[in-house]
């Protein structure tokens, strides 16, 4: 019986694909198809990083309980609390941001290029947090040396022909890789166009995007790994918020026609309807139950977002109207819709804007009507409006130096309360000249490095970031190729004992801050208080002990 819900539910999902939403790819092979499936995919509502906690209890839950988070990082349990953050959980990029330089002001809805990728909840999933640190920024691949296994994914040496030459790659469970291959699809084609920075898995010199090794990795776990229940009430719900699918979920044979065994051949509609008898009047996007989340806004700020109106067989223009409980706080950019703009491939970029006069929650409708279409469609739309944050400056700490160019920068926790930290990164060279300067943001409180080459001195401070606000920068840290981790010791009376799979503490006071590094830098573990005798399970392999109380590192080899 179980089995026959699970197929009848999967047949609904499959049913509510809209009956003409897939029709401009239709028809098409290679080259153009990437293409029209790029245009389909990337005009859609761009959430904010602020409201992505709003949309993982329905984007994520677990399909046999809604109260628990479905992370593909690791088998722990996590439960949702609200709309607010999940203690323990990150909101990951699956594509790692750094490869595009993905940019974080769309967080707050400024425009800037390359942003839209930042905040796409097609390839965003909330993440347990030390699983998300190990992967770092790390391409996917298949293990032969695992240097982190917490039994769900592990990141470690790479195969043989795969890493597209990075030493470390991520592995996610078998029961995902189809998951994460075709998000990668979905990615490689919706932004084909933008410039990237990190080219392991993708290019910036072909039309598909992704490197060869990486074709063939992605292919070969997304057929062993078909589309899953999960991905598909996933995709409903991603549907509801942005007005866009992830085409390789609905269509599990277009990568074929795009990388694989069909390349080349024409991709044509499944389930043909060449008479089109059904005349009617209907729109597209939005769909019934879509909602608009804005997130929490910090008063004396406007928010504007993007809602693409689709519909085919109007008669007439289309009436919009702002509506019920807080409608001032919202405005809508126009009152009518034209047919003719909203029967076109691209449809018709509806904005709403949201300026709250007052703190606290607000709601209010969109409703869509006339042009021919029976009824109206109603879309909910709501924010939370704070006032302006207060922000204390971070306090950045001395790098963790690793091998091969690798150092992680780090920071104190903020006492306030954040969304995230952002680490402005300079490069000098020998004669002390700008080689670039960069910024990263992060949830961590450390961020892994990766090229620092000799003769170079890097420079990094760190500011925290509230509803678009940043603090004070911190103080300067500045990271030279020749201080690496020499000349290791511990300041008395500490000290780490290793045995097998274990260290001991031995210390004459509670040590705070205790941070586990590996021997490339990336950290492994960070503990808030030790005390003396405490068991610190490790597996084995090196390791490198900082503590909040002591000046100098300890080097550990774990058996």
């Amino acid at each position: 019986m179980l089995a026959l819900a699970m197929l009848a539910g999967t047949a609904a999902m499959r049913a509510e694909i809209p009956e003409d939403y897939y029709a401009e790819i239709y028809g098409k092979s290679g080259r153009a198809l990437k293409n029209a499936v790029s245009e389909l995919c990337k005009r859609h509502t761009v959430v904010t990083y602020g409201s992505l906690w709003y949309h993982f209890p329905h984007t994520d839950c677990r399909l046999d309980n809604p109260d628990l988070v479905w992370d593909m990082y690791s088998n722990k349990t996590y439960k949702f609390r609200g709309t607010s953050s999940v203690s323990g959980m990150n909101r990951e990029h699956s594509l790692p941001k750094s490869w595009w330089g993905g940019d974080y002001s769309i967080i707050y809805g400024t425009s800037a290029q390359n942003s839209d990728a930042y905040t796409d909840l097609n390839h965003l999933y909330p993440s347990d947090g030390d699983a998300n640190m190990a992967k770092s920024n790390f391409p996917l691949g298949e293990v032969s040396k695992a240097s982190f296994n917490n039994g769900s994914c592990l990141v470690g040496t790479p195969m043989t022909g795969q890493g597209g030459g990075a030493a470390t790659v991520f592995e996610p469970n078998d029961e995902y890789k189809g998951d994460f291959a075709r998000t990668y699809f979905y990615m490689a084609t919706t932004y084909q166009d933008y410039t990237w920075k990190y080219k392991y898995m993708l290019n910036n010199t072909s039309w598909l995007t992704l490197n060869e090794w990486s074709i063939n990795l992605l292919l070969k776990w997304a057929r062993q790994d078909p589309v899953s229940d999960k991905e598909l009430a996933r995709n409903e719900a991603v549907y509801k918020i942005q007005n866009n699918r992830n085409p390789f979920i609905d269509n599990p044979d277009l990568m074929e026609y795009i990388w694989g065994d069909k390349a080349n051949e024409v991709f044509n509609d499944p389930d043909p309807d060449p008479d089109d008898p059904d005349k009617t009047a209907r729109l597209i996007t939005p769909v019934p139950g879509t909602t608009i989340e804005f997130g929490e806004v910090a008063i004396g700020r406007t928010l504007t977002t993007k809602v693409y109106i689709k519909a085919k067989h109007l008669t007439g223009d289309l009436s919009v109207l702002v509506y019920k409980d807080e409608s001032n706080s919202f405005k809508a950019s126009v009152s009518t819709v034209p047919r003719s703009s909203a029967m076109t491939a691209e449809g018709y970029p509806l904005e709403i804007s949201y300026s709250p006069k007052a703190l606290g929650d607000h709601t209010c409708r969109l409703l869509i009507s006339d042009g021919g279409i029976v009824g109206s469609v109603a879309t909910e739309i709501s924010a939370s409006c704070l006032p302006v944050p207060t922000l204390k400056p971070v306090v950045a700490l001395d790098a963790s130096i690793g091998g091969d160019g690798q150092y992680t920068a780090r920071w104190e926790s903020s006492s306030d309360d954040v969304d995230y930290y952002l680490v402005t990164r300079t490069i000098y060279g020998a004669a002390n000249e700008v080689l670039s300067s960069d910024e990263f943001s992060t949830e961590e409180t450390s961020y892994l490095f990766d090229d620092l080459e000799a003769g170079q001195s890097h420079t990094y401070f760190v500011q925290s970031s509230r509803l678009g606000y940043l603090s004070p920068a911190s103080n300067v840290i500045t990271v030279n190729a020749t201080n690496g981790v020499n000349d290791i010791t511990t300041d008395k009376p500490v000290a780490f004992l290793a045995m097998d799979g274990a260290v001991v503490v031995k210390c004459s006071e509670p040590l705070h801050d205790v941070r586990i590094y590996g021997i490339n830098g990336r950290l492994v573990k960070t503990l808030g208080t030790v005390h003396n005798d405490d068991i610190i399970a490790l597996p084995g392999g090196i390791y490198i002990f900082t503590t909040g109380s002591n000046s100098h590192p300890s080097k550990l080899i774990i058996k």
